[in-house]
């Protein structure tokens, strides 16, 4: 294959990511064995067209009934040149009022506000002083000993200076952040949009996110809306506000009380889970409940930015062991939960009907009114939540015995028909409801508990569906084929491949296989994106069709923008999945597939457009919040009596996250606290700048001290904040090794490449001359350097991936290693992807090359930063069949010379992922370490499942 030279392409590029190949291929005898079923055909699903998406949530809802004019509303552009575009609703339409509640025009300016001085640090004192205690509070989260040890080292070391400390001690600490005043609790229940403040009767916890006032304009929707991509008018579905529930509800609100035309939709949305905070020494269980609101974007709920909040732990009630398991103290414990939720909600009800006036994130005030949307539970909780019984769907009526059959979904109204008709054996046996409880959602307006229920792609897909479903079959299936000992020496074979998986960024390691007892989430999201490799060849390819089909259809529900045709790929992913796991049904290793879990999937596309991507409101993300909302607060107790500690701790962190964003709106936090000092006491800006340079160099010696000295785990990409300005931008590290090679020759012979210089003289030329072909040009041609290099380990990618762990706007950042020695365990040489046809999609306008080294030269005035790399030549004309993913092999020319190129960084994109394909090689894995991987094997699988932006990206 031919790479082209390639130099740099402007920061500008976009690498098309269109829809990726599924398992609808044509059948071919010579891919596939004798014994396996034939492949599922391709199907045509109907989709809506542009008139009828008022009723695409399936519901037979139309709120076009309700005689709504949605084509009086021109349609509106929305993102980048205009690509999508927007009809937003036009009853509650989130008009702004003042604070008596009389609408404004359009053009009116907010209310006056008294504007804090740049100089009120109050209650602190300055600046000095609330860094200090956000420092040693929230972000060290030192204990309060220490605290009392640091100060009275600080009071100390000022005494000869007749000084005296920021605090006397941690008593005087915790003083003064109590006493901070912004969030305080009203009178009465308030949510501040922006702020996401929300203090309700009875609920002594109050929590004020970081998206705090202008820097949540824009990361909020006020109004829902239907979005369509304006190149084909497809529907996409993203955030809550994009889904038919939030515009259905609007027209329902409007149609009950005409009056509430103008109002503001703030749709609930709830979390409940119990989380355990230690084990060692006795069982100590907590449950949480959270609450969020669907306005905020999906990229602000799942970036930790405090847009959940806990607002209440629930109780646990406890009894012997003699009535543990009666029925009587069951039925107690599902209405206390239920009836601990209407009391905690009680103070929302009143403006659920009659729309009450906030002051939002925009300074303008607007009439609220609430809803009851959403929860996000695992299976365990939504049995709970919905009052059915255990093995039965909280979605439909299948019966459990079947429930992969065709059912009507479960309304709140039948519900109340069926307890009305029958008696409680009868519910139980037929319809699966337990009769005896009432749901909380009965006590509010417009409230259906079936209907919330979120998808929950944790606790369904990843944990359920995959770890506790397939891989598990395919370890029923080894024991049942070969017996118990060959099964172990083959499970023992998969282990050593999966723990030779070369090194990358946010990779979950398996060294030393998956025998361990306690899985995590993240342990099984990390084996879900090599497991399939690793058992090809030890299973038949019709299992390897199974997992292909299920990671499809996990990878793209997990998108953060759905459109019409992503949806007619779930289906399609869904059907094959079914078709393709029958073969451990044939082979005696399952008995049923009737299993909740796994059939929740068969409800992902009606909840799609009921609610949105379903990323944003899945099960991880509060299974992240427990972190820090309990599990960390829990250790900062002394464990005696520890629930009140744990909310006094809470309370003083959202405090200083609070005053935090609230100094950072008024430009309070923008310069460097030791710049904003030297500035404060009169010294030059440049004696400034060069104290700042020295604490930066310190900095980056100690991130490289602490990387060497690292364990070998797993290394996650950071989120970035910062808003999108280009799709992806590569820059190298900011220091250089001063160990490494320091001239062209010196680098050749380090790499041992004596061709390198020549290389770069292509290299040169192809920068002076980028329309030249260099095919055609002599060496003798091409300027020559001998000047001085600059040698760099990594280089920092930073890239649009909303669908990954990113920050409030979509960015996300991950390193890309080349070097020689990576945390004292071996080198590491990541590969890339590099853009060499912006036109093409997927990997048809991408390469891949094996990053050498980085480094940067200066040629008459211009700097040049570049990446040596061994090319990858593609293996076919598209993705393998049975594992859906491109087949590379390193690249040679004609003498069996490897392929060497230099290009300019410009043209990667970010990190890519190989996996050997370990079928096609007689290699023992024993002996192999990650970082031989790309050494040893001669043929790789490009990972489009290590992260969910490759999957969007390497089709």
């Amino acid at each position: 294959m031919h790479h082209p030279s390639l130099g740099r392409i402007p920061p500008s590029f976009t690498v098309s990511t269109g829809s990726p190949d599924h398992l609808g291929q044509d059948y071919n005898e010579t891919d596939h064995n004798a014994d396996m079923f034939p492949p599922a055909t391709e199907y045509d699903i109907p989709t809506p067209g542009h008139q009828e998406l008022g009723n695409v949530n399936g519901d037979g809802d139309d709120s076009d009934s309700l005689g709504w004019e949605r084509e009086s509303l021109g349609p509106e552009f929305v993102g980048p040149v205009g690509r999508t575009y927007r009809n937003f609703h036009p009853g509650l339409n989130a008009q702004r009022c003042d604070a008596s509640g009389q609408y404004l025009s359009d053009d009116a300016p907010p209310p006056l506000s008294v504007e804090r001085s740049s100089d009120d640090w109050s209650p602190f004192r300055n600046r000095l002083e609330f860094e200090l205690a956000d420092f040693l509070f929230r972000q060290a989260e030192m204990p309060a000993k220490k605290i009392d040890t640091l100060l009275e080292i600080w009071a100390t070391s000022l005494l000869a200076l007749c000084g005296e400390p920021l605090f006397a001690n941690q008593k005087d600490l915790y003083r003064v952040i109590d006493s901070t005043s912004v969030g305080e609790m009203d009178k009465a229940a308030i949510w501040l949009l922006g702020c996401s403040t929300v203090t309700m009767y009875g609920i002594k916890i109050h929590v004020k996110s970081s998206t705090m006032s202008l820097l949540a304009i824009g990361r909020i929707d006020y109004v829902p809306y239907w979005e369509y991509d304006s190149t084909n008018n497809q529907r996409r579905w993203e955030d809550f506000m994009s889904g038919a529930w939030a515009w259905n509800e609007a027209d329902r609100i409007i149609s009950e009380d005409p009056t509430t035309a103008g109002a503001t939709l703030i749709p609930i949305i709830l979390s409940s889970d119990k989380t355990t905070v230690s084990v060692a020494t006795g069982q100590t269980d907590y449950y949480p409940l959270y609450l969020s609101i669907g306005n905020v974007r999906n990229t602000v709920r799942h970036a930790h930015c405090s847009a959940v909040v806990l607002i209440r732990f629930l109780a646990m009630p406890k009894t012997t062991r003699e009535h543990a398991g009666s029925s009587a103290f069951q039925n107690f414990k599902r209405q206390l939960f239920h009836s601990s939720l209407t009391r905690i909600l009680c103070s929302l009800r009143p403006a659920m009907s009659v729309p009450e006036i906030i002051l939002c994130g925009d300074k303008y005030y607007r009439r609220i009114i609430y809803s009851l949307v959403a929860y996000i539970a695992d299976y365990e909780e939504q049995v709970l939540l919905s009052c059915i019984v255990w093995n039965w769907c909280p979605k439909c009526l299948a019966h459990w015995e079947s429930l992969d059959d065709d059912a009507l979904h479960r309304r709140r109204e039948h519900a109340d028909a069926m307890i009305e008709e029958f008696d409680f054996r009868k519910l139980w046996d037929t319809y699966g409801i337990v009769g005896d409880i009432v749901p909380f959602t009965n006590d509010f307006p417009r409230a259906d508990i079936y209907g919330m229920l979120s998808p929950d792609i944790l606790h369904q897909l990843i944990k359920g569906g995959f770890k506790d479903h397939l891989v598990d079959w395919v370890e029923h299936y080894l024991i049942h084929v070969h017996g118990k000992t060959q099964a172990e020496k083959v499970l023992d074979e998969i282990d050593r491949q999966i723990a030779a998986v070369a090194p990358y960024t946010g990779l979950r390691r398996f060294p030393q296989g998956r025998h361990f007892k306690q899985w995590t989430g993240n342990d099984s999201k990390g084996l879900m994106k090599v497991y399939i490799a690793a058992i090809e060849g030890y299973v038949p390819q019709y299992v390897v069709f199974t997992f292909q089909a299920f990671l499809e259809f996990c990878y793209l529900i997990h998108r953060n923008v759905i459109t019409q045709q992503t949806l007619v790929e779930i289906d399609d992913a869904l059907r094959h999945f079914h078709l393709y796991h029958k073969v451990f049904r044939n082979a005696g290793v399952v008995d049923t597939f009737s299993l909740p879990r796994q059939h929740a999937m068969k409800h992902y596309s009606h909840l799609i457009c009921q609610f949105g991507a379903p990323n944003g409101l899945c099960s991880s993300i509060t299974e992240s919040k427990h972190i820090k909302a309990v599990k960390q607060p829990y250790q900062r107790t002394n464990h005696f009596q520890a629930l009140r500690q744990m909310l006094l701790i809470n309370q003083r962190l959202n405090k200083l996250i609070t005053a935090h964003a609230d100094f950072k709106e008024c430009g309070m936090l923008n310069e460097p606290l030791l710049s904003h000092a030297l500035r404060a006491l009169g010294q030059h800006s440049s004696d400034a700048d060069d104290l700042c340079d020295q604490v930066g160099e310190s900095h980056d010696m100690a991130d490289e001290i602490e990387e060497q000295a690292g364990s070998y785990e797993e290394e996650l990409g950071n989120a970035i904040d910062a808003p999108r300005s280009v799709k992806a931008h590569v820059s190298l590290a900011r220091t250089h090794q001063r160990k490494r090679a320091r001239t062209i020759g010196a680098l050749a012979a380090e790499l041992c490449l004596p061709q390198l210089p020549n290389i770069l003289r292509h290299f040169l030329y192809s920068q002076l001359f980028p329309t030249d072909d260099l095919d055609d040009i002599a060496l003798d041609e091409c300027p020559p350097y001998d000047g001085s290099v600059h040698v760099y380990n990594s280089a920092c990618s930073t890239f649009f991936a909303p669908s990954d762990l990113c920050g409030r706007y979509g960015m996300r950042c991950e390193h890309i290693r080349s070097c020689p020695m990576w945390r004292n365990e071996g080198p590491r040489f990541d590969c890339v992807f590099v853009v060499t046809d912006p036109e093409a999609e997927g990997m048809r306008g991408l390469d891949i090359a094996h990053v050498l080294c980085f480094f940067s030269f200066k040629y008459q005035g211009t700097l040049y930063p570049c990446a040596v790399v061994h090319w990858f030549d593609r293996m076919g004309d598209g993705p393998d069949i049975a594992t859906g993913m491109w087949i590379v092999c390193p690249s040679y020319n004609a003498r069996n010379v490897p392929h060497i190129a230099i290009i300019h960084i410009d043209a990667i994109y970010r990190a890519a992922h190989l996996i050997p394909v370990y079928a096609a090689h007689n290699i023992n894995t024993r002996d192999i370490k990650p970082h031989d991987s790309y050494d040893t094997f001669n043929s790789f699988y490009v990972n489009k499942f290590a992260d969910h932006h490759a999957f969007e990206i390497a089709f």
